[in-house]
């Protein structure tokens, strides 16, 4: 059987699975007359998380619409995994005990992508009773500028041409948003669920900035730049929910069901994809109220609606102590030890130890409580059941994507706290120092075994291997030429040498670095 609207409705093939309770196709005819949720970024989380929340409430008649699914980067999610499977998609739920969830996603009423379909996207936004504007792009897609720091050319291009014809994502959506002024002048709320910190605010500088400089180049009037300033809302959000890519052990089980026409691939873009989707059951999201035209009532079926300040400190419980961290440095040591799997590192003695001494000893006591959710239960779920579950195929190389970008929020921020502190020295720290001495021993590319690994990508990986230069595990350290990394703080959140833990880093840079096994040897002196 084939994963269509047509297949679905031979409900006796479909054993085991949850099936729509309601008609796709009415509920897309709804979507088309009054849409009130787009969402850019259509990729394995939004399929398993943000589109299952709005089937819930379709399920519960709490809504009558779906969700216009958008793509701005990779046309070929939409081309190859919505619009030949009808826009339907499989979630498949991985327990710890073994069992898969697996269920039918029926609410992304439309496909669409910016490359083909950018007048019809732009006629939606239009609609009065658009409320909400969704994004999972990562935290690169907020971006307007090149590695370099310097505009993206087509950004600025953009910019010095007004909303006409733009050709960058963030100038294509604030031309809509002016484009919706014009049409009916009604508020909407733009929400980042981007993993990400604060990723409401850098949604919002990425429309400002271009809207400040289409106003200084008189492309947009007062009254634009008043408008999406004023009207277009930008809501933090905090999202959880380990999503790996889609796996060959759930493909096997999803063709031993009798499902055809499901495999896994890669598009052009290198974006991992499939027509299902696996992730684990444990899910967060937390979201500002802050929609000026209305919502769904997201609350009924689970989110936590708050206030920006709750956001924000149960996005810094999780990303700068209660996980990030952890999985940061199961990443970068998983890769030096050749692991393949997360669940996998859980059971060895050293990794297992360095994450929850780390997480306990020296994250917990500078924790930011949020009040919605418990820090301790929040962490101990995270070492008891998430990380060790055995069918969550998750890697550490997934894991290790971008790290430089990750170091300065999931290590930085305890670092300053310890700096801040009048009782505790950042100089006192033992573990996370361990992480980042790990980091620099990735980036030689060689594991504990002497053996070549390929890197995971990363935006400064080219600049930190010039950096770094010959050295390579076996011969000596140059503790100078580390100098200009550890002393940027835009990749720790601090200079490691002002607050004390540049040698500690340097010295355990250098036992990690005297030849075969000195990684595990190194886990087994100090963890």
């Amino acid at each position: 059987m084939k994963l269509s609207l047509k297949s679905i409705q031979a409900k006796e093939n479909w054993a085991g699975y949850h099936l729509p309770s309601y008609d796709p196709a009415k509920i897309a005819e709804n979507t088309a007359l009054c849409p009130q949720w787009m969402h850019f970024g259509s990729g394995n989380i939004f399929r398993i998380f943000p589109a299952v929340l709005c089937q819930r409430l379709i399920e519960q008649k709490k809504m009558d619409t779906g969700i216009v699914s958008c793509e701005g980067y990779d046309d070929e999610i939409i081309t190859k995994c919505f619009r030949p499977y009808n826009n339907l998609t499989i979630a498949v739920t991985l327990n710890a005990d073994g069992r898969l969830e697996k269920e039918v996603v029926g609410s992304m009423s439309e496909s669409l992508t910016m490359l083909h379909d950018s007048e019809r996207i732009a006629e939606v936004f239009k609609e009065p009773s658009l409320q909400m504007v969704s994004f999972t792009i990562t935290e690169k897609g907020y971006s307007l500028r090149t590695g370099a720091g310097e505009l993206a050319p087509a950004v600025a291009q953009d910019m010095a041409e007004g909303p006409e014809n733009c050709r960058s994502f963030m100038a294509q959506l604030t031309a809509m948003c002016l484009g919706r002024r014009k049409a009916c002048g009604k508020p909407l709320a733009l929400v980042s669920m981007d993993n990400c910190s604060h990723n409401g605010e850098k949604l919002q500088a990425a429309v400002t900035e271009i809207a400040e400089m289409w106003l200084k180049n008189g492309k947009i009037t007062q009254e634009d730049f008043d408008y999406l300033q004023r009207d277009i809302a930008f809501p933090w959000s905090m999202i959880d929910k380990i999503t790996p890519r889609p796996h060959p052990m759930v493909e096997e089980q999803l063709i031993a069901d009798g499902l055809e026409d499901i495999s896994p691939f890669v598009t052009s873009k290198h974006t991992y994809t499939a027509p299902f989707v696996n992730a684990e059951k444990t899910q967060y999201l937390v979201i500002e109220d802050k929609f000026p035209n209305g919502r769904p009532p997201l609350e009924d079926v689970g989110v936590i609606i708050t206030d920006r300040d709750t956001v924000n400190k149960v996005e810094k419980m999780k990303v700068c102590t209660c996980l990030n961290p952890l999985h940061t440095c199961l990443a970068v040591y998983g890769c030096l030890l050749g692991y393949t799997s997360i669940a996998e590192e859980m059971k060895d003695p050293q990794l297992k130890a360095f994450i929850d001494r780390m997480s306990h000893e020296e994250g917990m006591p500078f924790v930011v409580d949020p009040g919605v959710i418990d820090p301790a239960r929040f962490l101990k779920e995270v070492l008891t059941e998430r990380f060790p579950n055995p069918f969550m195929p998750d890697t550490p190389q997934r894991i290790a994507t971008d790290t430089s970008q990750k170091l300065s929020i999931r290590y930085g921020e305890t670092i300053k706290a310890y700096m801040a502190s009048d009782s505790r020295r950042a100089s006192e720290l033992k573990l996370i120092p361990l992480v980042l001495a790990g980091w620099l021993r990735y980036l030689t590319g060689i594991d504990d075994q002497g053996e070549p690994f390929e890197v995971s990508p990363d935006p400064l990986y080219a600049s930190m291997k010039e950096k770094l230069g010959d050295m390579k595990p076996g011969s000596c350290v140059d503790a100078e030429r580390l100098r200009p990394i550890l002393s940027d703080a835009s990749i720790f959140g601090v200079n490691l040498y002002q607050c004390g833990l540049a040698d500690k880093v340097i010295g355990y840079f250098e036992e990690l670095m005297t030849g075969k096994s000195a990684v595990r040897r190194t886990l087994e002196k100090y963890v």
